[in-house]
């Protein structure tokens, strides 16, 4: 890069994990970011825009980087910049990203450990984050999920669907081609496992690509990765510089930062979106449907509570306060262990994973790795039977006030945390809440008990996350075996877990200490007589 006359700075960085993954098999991950910045010749760098390149080892990414190059060569003779161009290739994907970003901005938000950034350009407006699988390119799949589920703006995936038609370049979104006849059933059809594939994406909370650190710091990002196919239509690379360059250019003409689109939305096609103000709605049916339950279950306590007050004033006046506390006193009491335990079993289930590992692997064949995800299965298992059981040792244990009670709370709490969950990542939000609500809604300790036991054992969220992975392998049209989705769903787990050490994720923290305990005392409803 310096040959290019760019200034050149690198970045030494090391991250702690607190357990290995499958892929580094190690704790301490070193490495080291590259980066030159070219100054805009034009303005003062007040401002910039970023291209990244991820690299690891072996060839991965080399073609991605060798255009990164040439486009720095290019630029560099150009004239018309007004915005600083940041050409950076990080190490370790994420982890490199994520040390880069903080030591741009002196942030230090996940712990890790990074060399003091020598050289700076101006705010970053927007970046672009290129992977390519081969010097043979086929066509252009984009990225657009990031962390925690949050979207870049739309005129972003606009411009870069733009320059790809201009260019007559094909480009895909999850993998799948946009349809010309698309007012028919199959193109309905194909539409919908686009959008369904963006939701299962979204809904994970995984960043989809290097672009999705970013959007933390409210920079607007996409990933680009080449994909080569068996497609007839092949690009060479410097179709590919030019539209990589147009889309600079464009963005470096922008008087102000992209904000006039929209940021909450999902895409059928690349075309085509889906915006807030039409899929908001239907979560907001769902969660109406709690608060109905919850209005019909007061109203009854209401009813139950002057009938107890009418039955009391005709006892004699000297037991009158006797028998108010033993009215009262069992629909409450027995609520407190329910409860408490429930969400203890939460607390449990987010901080015993990670503290238990090195236990585990002194008692237990495994690895580190592997015992944090069988401490969180056992974990899981094991707090079924806690909150029913405990409770039978309080009085009042087969009241109607009692179950109705503590439903009549966990119907509300539910509709708390999916109203807020869905207001940062909708996606989440909805798949808790088309398996969770009609469940919830009818369980009751009255009737076929084993049924509702098993409605509940099925929209758990870990059968919920299996169901979501196998779905998501059947729209990908590349089904697997039972095996292969277990294994697929223990490597989902274990990367949740380390997505919120490493990253800040909030998806297994929100699980673990919200989702779950709720679902546990709807359970202990079932189990109430």
């Amino acid at each position: 890069m310096r040959n290019l006359g760019l200034e050149v700075y690198t970045q030494t960085f090391s991250r702690t994990l607190p357990f290995p993954d499958e892929a580094t098999e190690r704790f301490l991950v070193k490495g080291t970011n590259v980066y030159g910045i070219l100054r805009a010749p034009r303005a003062a760098s007040t401002e910039s825009l970023v291209l990244s390149v991820p690299i690891s080892e072996g060839s991965r990414n080399n073609q991605a980087l060798g255009l990164l190059l040439a486009l720095a060569s290019y630029f560099r003779g150009q004239i018309y910049w007004a915005k600083d161009i940041i050409f950076l290739v990080n190490e370790h994907d994420l982890i490199g990203m994520e040390a880069w970003l903080e030591g741009y901005h002196d942030v230090n938000i996940t712990d890790v450990t990074s060399s003091v950034m020598m050289g700076r350009a101006g705010a970053i407006q927007a970046a672009v984050s290129l992977e390519m699988s081969s010097d043979v390119i086929t066509s252009f799949d984009i990225a657009v999920e990031g962390l925690n589920g949050q979207l870049p703006n739309l005129d972003l995936v606009n411009l870069f669907n733009a320059f790809c038609q201009k260019n007559s370049l094909l480009c895909t979104i999850q993998g799948k081609l946009q349809r010309n006849d698309w007012d028919n059933f199959p193109a309905y059809i194909h539409s919908l496992q686009t959008m369904m594939l963006m939701v299962l994406k979204q809904g994970s909370g995984r960043p989809q690509g290097d672009h999705g650190l970013f959007l933390r710091y409210h920079i607007e990002a996409i990933t680009v990765r080449g994909i080569n196919s068996f497609r007839q239509y092949k690009y060479d690379m410097s179709t590919i510089g030019k539209t990589l360059e147009g889309i600079f250019r464009k963005l470096n003409n922008l008087l102000e930062r992209l904000h006039q689109s929209y940021f909450f939305y999902l895409l059928p096609s690349l075309s085509r979106f889906v915006s807030i103000g039409i899929y908001m709605p239907a979560l907001g049916f769902l969660v109406l449907i709690l608060v109905l339950k919850a209005l019909d279950l007061w109203m009854k306590l209401s009813r139950s509570e002057s009938a107890e007050e009418d039955g009391i004033t005709e006892v004699d006046e000297d037991d009158d306060d006797d028998e108010e506390e033993e009215v009262s006193k069992p629909g409450f009491l027995s609520l407190v262990a329910p409860l408490i335990i429930s969400h203890a079993t939460g607390l449990s289930l987010y901080y015993f994973p990670v503290l238990g590992q090195e236990m585990a692997t002194e008692h237990f064949p495994v690895s580190e790795s592997e015992a944090v995800v069988l401490i969180f299965i056992a974990i899981y298992v094991a707090g079924l039977a806690l909150p029913h059981n405990t409770r039978k040792f309080l009085a009042g244990e087969g009241t109607d006030r009692g179950w109705m009670t503590l439903k009549l709370i966990s119907l509300l709490y539910l509709a708390v945390q999916l109203g807020c969950i869905s207001l940062i990542n909708f996606s989440l939000g909805f798949l808790l809440a088309v398996t969770l609500v009609p469940v919830a809604a009818i369980v009751q300790p009255i009737g076929p008990k084993l049924l509702y036991a098993l409605l509940l054992i099925l929209v758990t969220p870990a059968i919920t996350l299996l169901l979501c992975i196998f779905l998501y392998q059947e729209l990908v049209e590349f089904p697997i075996t039972v095996l292969e989705c277990w294994q697929l769903f223990l490597q989902a787990l274990a990367g949740g877990m380390l997505d919120h050490y490493l990253y800040g994720s909030i998806i297994f923290p929100f699980i673990a200490l919200f989702v779950y305990p709720c679902w546990l005392q709807l359970w202990n409803v079932v189990f109430w007589k």
